[in-house]
């Protein structure tokens, strides 16, 4: 069985008197999906930001590759070369190609030489189907290329953990699938991950393990035939009933 690679103990977050985040505690397998679902406003994509540093945590201790990264220790610069993180928006410079903001992170933060990390740039871009825009500007691209170039910007970064928060949001429904696809290929090839998505379809296929997270606690984990078929909470299955409903309602199902 692989080491855990993330550890977090009881981890708390307020926005000054308001709780987001009560007592976290989970941990995370070398190579292990992790799906984080729950209602809007629960914590979740607080508790990404947090694992990334970008959220200042009020207690706790989050362990990542054996060393404490929480309190006056953490190094987050460093820290965020091994955890990478893909947001809803994009945060894709628009001044620069598809290349130039790919290259900036390995260039100007790991120091690389051009030339291996120009490689691993167009190595990922083939990968994702997008190598012929290697230098097209964000506004020549689509909802689902300019997210699968975040993905790659990230990915350039050889980082050991990826977090992805709600990175279908934005999209057209069209476009969804594209992003979808290239996360199930990370999966499948044993990339570490973290997601926090409401794509109920996508969480079954993607994930080892589904948490669900309401009012800032986790109040259910489990592997996702188990979790999808028989929840073992009345506030699990209140929040798939009501999933399963809107999606009735959007297929114009009675």
């Amino acid at each position: 069985m692989e080491q855990e690679i993330l550890i977090i103990r009881d981890l708390q977050k307020s926005f000054g008197e308001t709780p987001v985040l009560n007592g976290v505690s989970l941990s995370v397998r070398q190579g292990e999906v992790l799906v984080i679902i729950g209602p809007s406003g629960c914590g979740k994509s607080t508790l990404l930001r947090c694992l990334n540093g970008l959220e200042p945590i009020n207690s706790g201790e989050i362990e990542f590759d054996g060393k404490i990264i929480t309190g006056a220790q953490a190094n987050w610069n460093l820290v965020r070369q091994k955890i990478g993180m893909v947001f809803q928006n994009y945060e894709l410079f628009p001044h620069l190609n598809v290349m130039e903001n790919i290259l900036l992170g390995p260039l100007k933060v790991q120091k690389r030489p051009k030339a291996e990390a120009t490689e691993v740039a167009c190595g990922w871009l083939e990968r994702v189907g997008l190598l012929d825009r290697a230098e097209a500007y964000p506004r020549e691209l689509s909802g689902g290329q300019k997210q699968r170039v975040a993905i790659v910007r990230a990915l350039a970064m050889a980082p050991e953990i990826m977090l992805f928060d709600e990175v279908t949001a934005s999209l057209d429904p069209e476009m969804v699938r594209e992003v979808l696809d290239v996360m199930l290929s990370l999966a499948s090839q044993g990339l570490t991950m973290l997601i926090v998505t409401h794509e109920m379809g996508f969480a079954r296929a993607v994930a080892d393990k589904i948490i669900f997270l309401d009012g800032g606690s986790i109040v259910e984990s489990a592997p996702p035939d188990i979790f999808f078929a028989n929840p073992s909470t009345e506030r699990a299955r209140r929040f798939l009933n009501i999933f399963e409903f809107d999606e009735d309602k959007k297929l114009g199902v009675s």
